[in-house]
């Protein structure tokens, strides 16, 4: 590679990791824990039951738990992917903000109540926060996808010169002669390439995470209301289904698939008029891509299925690769794993700047000073 190429891909490298240095160390800290949160939070205890197929009424969980939250209502109804839990929110109205819901969980089997902590509070959410948006709603969402953009460009620029700079040394290589420096730099050099192909997924699949909003608001914008409109005009109903009776007509309509989310009548995935219901399948790759149902209100018909664009399965097949919780233990390990490696990859790139600027000025003082004696 010739010079001027190396120094313009220098140039890239240095600039581009010091902008996004600490909020990268941010992310890969605060996602260590993130990688752990099913180990990391309180499970229920679930019972043995004869018939692990069980259905109890959901229309009575949701009745409990708005008996213990008067005045409150149910926006949506959540599945576990892998326990048989439910997870029913209870809020001030269907459209309020995600983190003042309030959960009661139930076996789902059974019905019966879970003690469990509240998903919107503790330790794990406060890394979430900060992993996700900076306790700053969309706009730190956006932020932290442009600071994962400059890590693209950082990680891309540092693969490239790994070539001409590893020349000087064998694979694999810490050099123990010479400076601390040196020796770090043949470190920063050799983690780096460890940890390249797993940091460029992760990164690149955050910067896809950090479009969900927006992807949500174009599903809403144009699928959803398409939806809606293959449904007869009515008349304002105030008449609704059950949600035990939609859930049945969900799986009537779509065998095979189940539904993980169902949002009520009035919240944002819905519309005033209808449920909505998302299902998954069961292959390692239909579980993560959610397929809409929406479901008549007043009737409890579904109105219509239809698959999810191709923006909202990308963002939903990028979320598995990001967080590594596809995999068990072994792999969210592996993850850890990496996920240090890459720490130390970052703390020792800001090493490496720090101490660069350490000995050019040295050198010009010594510069200097030659320069003064020589007058």
């Amino acid at each position: 590679m010739k010079a001027s190429r190396v120094r313009t891909w220098s140039w890239l490298h240095k600039w581009s990791s010091l902008i996004c240095t600490i909020f990268a160390l941010l992310l890969c800290l605060t996602g260590l824990p993130l990688i752990f949160h099913d180990e990391l939070r309180r499970n229920p205890e679930l019972e043995q039951v004869g018939n692990p197929h069980a259905r109890a009424s959901v229309d009575a969980m949701i009745a409990q738990a708005l008996a213990k939250r008067p005045g409150e209502v149910v926006p949506y109804v959540f599945y576990d992917r892998e326990k048989p839990i439910v997870k029913i929110p209870t809020a001030a109205s269907v459209t309020s903000a995600p983190d003042t819901f309030f959960y009661s969980v139930f076996d789902k089997r059974t019905g019966k109540a879970l003690a469990i902590d509240q998903p919107n509070e503790g330790f794990i959410y406060i890394m979430f926060r900060l992993h996700v948006d900076l306790f700053s709603g969309l706009k730190g969402t956006l932020f932290l996808g442009g600071m994962g953009l400059l890590l693209v460009v950082s990680i891309v620029s540092g693969a490239v010169l790994y070539g001409p700079f590893a020349r000087r040394v064998r694979f694999g290589e810490v050099r123990k002669r010479g400076s601390n420096r040196l020796r770090w730099l043949d470190l920063h050099n050799l983690l780096g390439v460890v940890a390249l192909a797993w940091f460029g997924i992760v990164t690149l699949t955050g910067v896809i995470n950090t479009l969900a909003a927006p992807i949500e608001l174009m599903w809403q914008s144009n699928q959803l209301l398409e939806m809606a409109a293959q449904a007869k005009e009515k008349g304002a109903e105030t008449r609704r289904a059950s949600v035990d009776d939609v859930l049945a007509e969900v799986r009537a309509a779509v065998p095979g698939m189940t539904t993980l989310t169902l949002a009520l009548p009035g919240s944002p995935f819905s519309t005033s008029n209808h449920y909505a219901a998302f299902l998954t399948g069961d292959t390692p790759l239909t579980s993560r891509i959610l397929k809409p149902a929406l479901v008549d209100a007043a009737s409890g018909k579904v109105v219509a299925v239809r698959d999810m664009p191709w923006y909202a399965t990308a963002l939903f097949v990028s979320q598995p690769l990001h967080f590594g919780d596809y995999g068990g233990l072994p792999l969210k390990i592996i993850w850890a794993v990496l996920d240090i490696i890459t720490v130390i990859v970052l703390i020792s790139g800001l090493y490496l700047w720090i101490a660069k600027r350490r000995s050019t000025k040295a050198e010009n003082a010594a510069i200097a000073v030659e320069a003064g004696v020589a007058e």
